[in-house]
């Protein structure tokens, strides 16, 4: 296998706004640093506040259900304890998820963004020792470049890579083949991974990530090409280390 990898994405708060990186470091058994770190519970969910345990992804304001979240951006400097997020329809926001009081005002500028149908945003939440992922591991997703252009080439338009909010993207495998990588170990620059799940898809995706409208029917597309749903692959971290675009991705083990 020749590839490489082509992006990296993190996600401060679940849902939340999307952050591009030219690099990171990774630790072993830890997802991504400072990716879902926080995750933003609805008035259905009975979830406490800092050093809550991990959660499913229904308990939580996301993209599938109030679509309007998908634009949004996020930049985030850990040193400084800043996160600033931006929408087009909005205000930029700085503040920091922990610091007192600062709940409430991103609550208030999230509130035009609302899904009014859906239950209410409630607050900010904190996972323990790890980022609030969809799976109940600390994992990291891959996505395959050339897998997202066959789809985009059956939706006849280009699709963001945003829409599906992973955090690794690689090219150099033929579409779909990165589903035969689960329960292999992959070696991306200094790093080493276990692929460990298909990732299953929901509507978000086809959210458009620029407008926070949508546009596409991306889950009707893979059902009717392929037969499932299902895009990208998650995995844990074996060895850590540094990982940078353009770094060179192989298969270690079966």
């Amino acid at each position: 296998m020749t590839a490489q990898l082509t992006k990296i994405f993190r996600h401060p708060i679940k849902s939340h706004g999307v952050e591009a990186l030219k690099k990171v470091t990774l630790s072993p058994g830890q997802t991504m640093p400072w990716d879902r770190r926080w995750a933003v519970p609805h008035e259905a969910a009975d979830i406490a506040g800092p050093g809550s345990e991990w959660k499913p992804c229904n308990l939580f304001s996301r993209g599938a259900k109030t679509a309007a979240l998908m634009a949004l951006r996020a930049h985030l400097d850990p040193r400084g304890k800043i996160l600033t997020l931006t929408h087009p329809d909005l205000d930029d926001l700085t503040f920091w998820p922990d610091a007192p009081g600062d709940s409430a005002r991103f609550l208030d500028w999230l509130r035009p963004l609302n899904n009014t149908s859906r239950a209410r945003p409630v607050g900010i939440v904190r996972a323990r020792d790890r980022g609030m992922t969809d799976t109940d591991f600390p994992s990291l997703s891959i996505l395959s470049e050339r897998s997202l252009s066959e789809l985009s080439h059956r939706a006849g338009q280009d699709l963001s890579p945003l829409r599906f909010r992973g955090n690794l993207w690689i090219d150099g495998l033929p579409p779909w083949e990165e589903f035969d990588l689960v329960g292999q170990t992959i070696r991306i620059g200094s790093t080493l991974l276990r692929v460990r799940e298909i990732i299953g898809r929901c509507r978000a995706t086809g959210v458009n990530p620029t407008t926070g409208a949508p546009d596409v029917d991306t889950l009707g597309l893979l059902q009717q090409a392929y037969g499932h749903t299902n895009f990208g692959v998650y995995a844990e971290v074996l060895e850590g280390g540094a990982l940078s675009l353009g770094d060179p991705v192989s298969i270690e083990s079966a």
